[in-house]
């Protein structure tokens, strides 16, 4: 076996373990008891994505498809951190009733401090 040999079967079997991945993550994006773990598998999917761009650019050896993996990467960054404020609004923002006012959290740790 060649090195390019090698190097095409390592190919495939990262295409074929990358798409096995996006098949378990879209069943977890589906199956997904809550909004985190759907938030999760929604980060795992670009993840992925990038990966595939980079299998995919090793496989052709046109290497301009890297410029699309870094703006996937920025553009799911910015993805996840708006579902997380999202999340996180929705537990704790002013529609919530059971979450705690920032007022009496501190009247309560003023109180334990005297």
């Amino acid at each position: 076996m060649t090195a390019s040999d090698f190097f095409d079967l390592a190919i495939k079997i990262s295409f074929g373990l990358t798409i096995l991945s996006f098949v378990l993550t879209i069943g977890r994006l589906i199956l997904g008891p809550t909004l985190a773990d759907r938030i999760l598998s929604l980060d795992m999917l670009v993840t992925l994505g990038i990966g595939f761009i980079a299998i995919f650019t090793l496989y052709t050896g046109f290497y301009a498809y890297l410029d699309m993996a870094i703006a996937l990467g920025l553009v799911g960054f910015l993805a996840t951190v708006a579902f997380a404020r999202f999340l996180m609004h929705q537990v704790t923002g002013p529609t919530a009733k059971d979450a705690p006012q920032p007022e009496k959290i501190y009247d309560e740790l003023s109180e334990e401090k005297s």
